[in-house]
């Protein structure tokens, strides 16, 4: 019975060591949902985007709007291709040479002209003044070079400065 006695007086000290164990947890759990409420308000404002809208909107929205791009790009870059292509069949090497073929005839009337694509294909033309007339000529031009006629100096000078003067100027 002594022992029972004994036991009791310590029944105050064992209530207080629990009542402040629970005193200790209660604290614990109001200070987890403080921190759990404060999360959730970071999740909702992180989730809502503009206007209400949420992140997974606006996630599709952007994924959409990346994928029209992407799309336009695509476009562009055919558009590209198009127009580089026409480029080397356009005619963007020119040359202009006047001279004197005759050195007793004054002045320098007779000339030749390099027309030439990106293929440097096309044309040179050259006429040739004289005390009995003038002679226009006009030959074609293949890879630079004569194709069916020769040239004359004059012609084979323009072609060479209509083949560097678009070189000087690419980009």
């Amino acid at each position: 019975m002594t022992h029972t006695l004994s036991s009791l007086s310590s029944a105050p000290l064992l209530f207080s060591g629990l009542f402040g164990g629970i005193l200790l947890l209660l604290g614990i759990i109001l200070w987890q949902g403080r921190k759990l409420r404060r999360l959730e308000q970071k999740i909702a404002t992180f989730l809502s985007g503009k206007d209400g809208q949420n992140l997974e909107t606006v996630l599709l929205e952007t994924k959409e709007s990346v994928k029209s791009l992407d799309e336009d790009i695509q476009e562009l870059f055919s558009i590209s291709n198009s127009l580089h292509q026409l480029g080397t069949k356009s005619i963007h090497k020119t040359a202009v040479m006047r001279f004197n073929p005759f050195k007793e005839v004054g002045g320098n009337q007779s000339y030749a002209v390099a027309l030439l694509n990106g293929k440097n294909t096309g044309v040179v033309f050259s006429s040739l003044h004289t005390r009995e007339g003038t002679r226009a000529y006009a030959k074609p031009v293949k890879n630079g070079e004569a194709d069916g006629f020769p040239f004359t100096e004059e012609e084979k000078a323009v072609i060479h400065e209509a083949l560097h003067s678009f070189q000087e100027k690419k980009l």
